[in-house]
């Protein structure tokens, strides 16, 4: 397969003015002081309310979207990425907020998710109700994390503004659920390019066509809201400008000149040159260079973008020439490397090469040391040797269990070594405030397995499928534990009760869906 996010995002580029596609600006990082030297905000007037279309239909509209989306081969939840995307994304949210542009409604309502794709194309789009999307590509290819900030301030302003919501009722004669429906038969139609093409050729290209214009004005209001966004929470302005050279030199390659109606956005130039105004208005500072932390993040992105041999080699090849380079490109190169040799199953070579990472890194920050160390954890489970692994679930109350990258390795460890039953315990304690994180319960399944709780292994799995959304499978797993509890003579009554009632409620979520299309 590997095309749906990507066509996904070329398609949202015309239809929802997606930051991605053939002229894209792009697209998610750490707690710092708000800068005291941010101009106010701009009182340059906004393009308009969000129109007809209410918050509440905005976000069904992107839950139908987004079931699709979680589905996807592409879709990836790694868990260390994942954190590190959501560092830089709280601090944007903190300043849309502060700044005025994030109603309270408006974040209460939207789902405010971000879903990375195993995708190598350097990209991101925005989705109805506040989903997101970002490749690996983006990932891999960014120098530092004020130009990721960059990309998702500006994908934030397009969510913040309205701007889908505008382009539905700009576009009346197209429905949301019209939309909807193409974004999906996109998806469904990504195995077969011709199928694709013609899905969004014809009369919807005319329809899209005359949105261009008003689409050019919210890429260029995206901009302008998304500097100030992330200026003032503390990135530095340069992240803009270097982020928009480097999707120039991308979209060389993103851009096959098949649909030439998608182009939608200014000129890359164009914006460059805004970009670098506005930057001259601020004081003057040096371009900093790639921290460690950033290169292990972007190395972890282009290996989990890998889908074969030939390129895991190459990483593998990297790692021994590598060394007249900073401590930074050498870490990330090592890093991509250890990676590569365990998906090659090369276990030997992995952790040799970990070794030589964990002496390179040995003074550098804590945070990249914790990432390395991280890394041999994931390799003692990969290859079988437990031994990290072992220690590292002994090491509980040595860890922060809050961050979501520790709690789910620590987990995985506590599992595979005998502590299952810890492991459920602090899953259980997560996900009592945070009961849309599928990976979570797919890991409590996993403990519950360990224990011969099956039971609960089985709600575990249907509540996992019901935080993407799919109400249809977690039916079917519910009534497969309702099947196996009329089979025992020995069932736990308030584990059947909770089945029993997330039966019914899943059955009403199905019904509601039905009601939707």
């Amino acid at each position: 397969m590997r095309r749906p996010l990507r066509l996904a995002s070329s398609l949202l580029t015309g239809l929802l003015l997606a930051a991605g596609g053939a002229q894209a600006p792009v697209f998610a990082q750490f707690n710092a002081p708000v800068s005291s030297a941010v101009p106010p905000p701009t009182l340059l007037p906004a393009l308009g309310d969000g129109g007809g279309m209410s918050l509440p239909a905005e976000r069904r509209l992107g839950d139908m979207i987004a079931r699709q989306i979680y589905r996807d081969p592409d879709y990836l939840d790694d868990p260390v990425l994942a954190d590190y995307v959501q560092r830089i994304w709280q601090r944007l949210m903190a300043s849309a907020r502060a700044r005025g542009e994030l109603s309270a409604e408006l974040e209460d309502t939207f789902a405010w998710d971000i879903a990375l794709g195993r995708d190598r194309t350097v990209n991101a789009f925005a989705l109805p109700g506040g989903y997101l999307g970002v490749h690996l590509g983006l990932m891999a290819v960014v120098s530092s994390e004020d130009e990721l900030a960059s990309v998702l301030a500006h994908e934030l302003s397009h969510v913040t503004q309205r701007h889908i919501s505008r382009l539905m009722t700009q576009q009346s004669a197209t429905g949301p659920l019209m939309i909807g429906a193409m974004i999906l038969g996109a998806l469904a139609a990504s195995r077969n390019p011709g199928a694709a093409g013609a899905l969004i050729s014809g009369g919807q290209a005319v329809a899209i066509q005359g949105q261009l214009n008003f689409s050019r004005d919210m890429e260029r209001e995206a901009d302008r809201v998304g500097f100030g966004i992330m200026t003032q929470a503390g990135f530095e302005p340069q992240g803009f400008v270097g982020m928009f050279e480097k999707l120039q030199q991308a979209n060389r390659f993103n851009d096959t000149g098949a649909f030439p109606y998608l182009r939608s956005h200014p000129l890359t130039t164009e914006r460059i040159a805004d970009m670098q105004q506005r930057q001259s208005l601020m004081p003057r500072t040096a371009v900093p260079p790639m921290t460690v932390l950033h290169a292990l993040m972007a190395a972890r992105a282009r290996a989990l973008g890998i889908n074969s041999i030939d390129q895991q080699r190459t990483y593998t090849a990297l790692a021994a020439a590598a060394n007249n380079n900073t401590v930074a490109v050498q870490a990330g190169v090592l890093y991509a490397a250890v990676l590569a040799h365990m998906n090659l199953r090369e276990y030997g070579l992995a952790f040799s090469t970990w070794q030589a990472l964990s002496k390179l890194t040995a003074k550098v920050d804590a945070p990249s040391q914790e990432l390395v160390r991280y890394l041999g954890v994931e390799l003692s489970l990969a290859s079988g040797d437990l031994t990290q692994a072992q220690a590292f679930a002994g090491a509980k109350t040595r860890l922060d269990l809050g961050q979501r990258a520790t709690l789910f390795l620590w987990a995985q460890a506590a599992v595979r070594t005998g502590r299952a039953k810890e492991a459920s315990e602090q899953l259980q304690s997560w996900l009592a405030t945070r009961a849309r994180d599928a990976s979570a319960w797919q890991l409590l399944a996993q403990a519950y397995t360990a224990q011969n709780q099956t039971l609960s292994a089985v709600r575990a799995d249907a509540e996992a499928h019901a935080a993407h959304l799919d109400f249809a499978s977690a039916v079917n797993r519910l009534k497969a534990a309702q099947d196996l509890m009329r089979q025992s003579t020995r069932v736990d009554h308030i584990e059947a009760s909770i089945i029993d009632t997330r039966t019914r409620q899943f059955e009403s979520k199905l019904r509601e869906q039905a009601l939707e299309r």
